[in-house]
């Protein structure tokens, strides 16, 4: 029963004309990134204070103490794993058009897939909080507490959506031009609770998009507009579904 759906999803991939990827934070446990909710979750062992823009704002000392030892120091040596390789396979491959994803840890594109839209923003690149100029993590010093703007001098911000923060009209739009397109819609490794990052499944399913859900716990998704439901490990699942494409 089990390699009858694994087959299934492969045909669907072969045969569709639009096929996008919706990862959420599940896919990058398993390259060691812990999730942020649940019982092994970040916000059991830090206080979520530290990433509301306000108190980022006011107290970017002490918020970026707590930032770089969780974001930088501890995920420095996180790599991609087989469920992100599979993903970038298939892209250079022509079947999957584009990644969304709600993760902010640039694995995706580490992974072989260029065509990525990040939701949350990710944590290589940072923004001036005065002068609104981008940087690379690769042209700063995060041994800074903060890192400092180059030409300002004013605190720099992880180009991430802090708590308070809207999200990106931009990301929000190329998402749903996205969305719009698609005739299949991979989701993967995410609890559906996070808005407005959750209504993407929804407009796809209004668009009559068949929908595929890859997770080791049912979601809001799984039995509100999934089509198959394979309850098991990222890495896994996309290897499986790899033999069956390829």
């Amino acid at each position: 029963m089990e390699k009858n759906f694994y087959n299934i999803v492969g045909q669907k991939i072969k045969d569709s004309k639009y096929c996008i990827i919706f990862t959420g934070a599940g896919i990058s446990v398993e390259s060691g990134i812990p999730p942020f909710r649940g019982k092994d979750g970040i916000w059991n062992k830090y206080d979520p204070e530290f990433l509301y823009i306000d108190n980022y704002l006011n107290n970017p000392f002490s918020c970026w103490k707590v930032i770089k030892e969780i974001f930088y120091d501890y995920f420095s040596n996180i790599k991609p794993n087989k469920a992100h390789i599979v993903i970038g396979n298939l892209y250079k491959k022509g079947f999957v058009k584009t990644v969304i994803t709600q993760n902010i840890d640039n694995l995706h594109q580490e992974g072989g897939c260029e065509n990525v839209i990040e939701f949350h923003g990710n944590l290589n690149k940072f923004i001036c909080l005065k002068c609104n100029k981008t940087f690379n993590i690769e042209n700063i010093s995060i041994e800074e507490k903060p890192p400092f703007c180059n030409y300002c001098k004013f605190p720099l911000k992880p180009d991430i959506i802090f708590f308070g923060e809207a999200i990106k009209e931009d990301a929000i739009k190329k998402s749903i031009d996205e969305i719009n397109k698609a005739d299949l819609l991979i989701i993967i490794g995410t609890s559906g609770e996070v808005a407005p990052a959750n209504n993407l499944p929804f407009i796809a399913k209004r668009n009559n998009c068949f929908i595929v859900e890859i997770n080791i716990v049912e979601s809001i998704f799984t039995k509100t507009i999934v089509d198959i439901f394979l309850k098991e490990k990222a890495s896994i699942a996309m290897e499986k579904i790899e033999l069956e494409v390829t």
